[in-house]
């Protein structure tokens, strides 16, 4: 009889995924340089520790319903900070775009990267690049890391191609859209971010994703970006959930 009851005995069964309706999330990762300053460390000390954070993060996002993940590493102001913050920062993007290249290959991570690459180091580019090639064709994540990046800057730099492809006659005046602008952006083929998240108690959007956030929902936490954990982020996904986007218009 003991036998026969642990040959039908069944498994527990696992917790069913929550979607919260959120498909693309989108985060300002602010609070590094505070974070460490309250300990007394250099700010590159924050930046490591929220880089961490990162993976936490992006490795838990999936089974939250997310499909798309934009985050702020690098603004086109962030050039005025201290030069050894900016280089410390440019390598230790290459470090860990290099370091954790197998495991997001791995996990099913696609990692692309968005903002002016030409002002990037030639071999930060090139491991760019190499990691945006061998992830092309994952599914479960998108990653878009935000580097060199300035909405404003997005938006003059397809504002440029698309008077370059009308006065090269691959477009006319009459063509030009929504749609012909959002072809242009850095984010094409990405769905636009349904929630925007920025930490550190800072509650302005800073130049980002100044076309896609049109109609995102937003939410600002406190929490400095290294102290932010995956449950705070289920906690803003079910406050999401909650809502009613309209996107101008009206429910009847």
């Amino acid at each position: 009889m003991a036998l026969q009851d642990k040959k039908t005995a069944k498994t527990p069964a696992q917790p069913e995924l929550t979607d919260y309706g959120v498909r693309h999330v989108a985060i300002i990762m602010d609070g590094n340089g505070r974070w460490a300053k309250k300990r007394g460390w250099p700010r590159l000390a924050g930046h490591r520790k929220g880089a961490e954070q990162i993976k936490k993060i992006v490795r838990e996002a999936p089974d939250l319903g997310i499909r798309y993940m934009t985050i702020y590493a690098f603004s086109t102001e962030n050039w005025k900070r201290s030069l050894i913050e900016v280089l410390g920062l440019m390598k230790m993007f290459r470090f860990m775009i290099r370091r954790e290249a197998d495991a997001l290959a791995t996990e099913g991570v696609n990692l692309r990267f968005i903002g002016d690459r030409s002002r990037l180091d030639p071999a930060l580019r090139e491991t760019m690049d190499a990691i945006e090639a061998r992830t092309k064709g994952n599914t479960r994540l998108t990653l878009a890391v935000a580097i060199n990046y300035g909405g404003r800057d997005e938006l003059r730099r397809a504002a440029a191609q698309l008077a370059l492809d009308c006065a090269e006659g691959r477009l006319s005046v009459e063509d030009i859209d929504d749609a012909a602008l959002a072809a242009r952006l850095d984010t094409v083929g990405m769905p636009d971010p349904d929630l925007v998240i920025r930490t550190s108690g800072e509650t302005r959007i800073s130049n980002f994703l100044s076309w896609q956030a049109a109609y995102a929902e937003y939410e600002f936490t406190d929490t400095l970006w290294p102290d932010f954990t995956v449950e705070e982020l289920t906690d803003i996904l079910a406050r999401f959930s909650g809502r009613e986007r309209r996107f101008g218009g009206v429910k009847s």
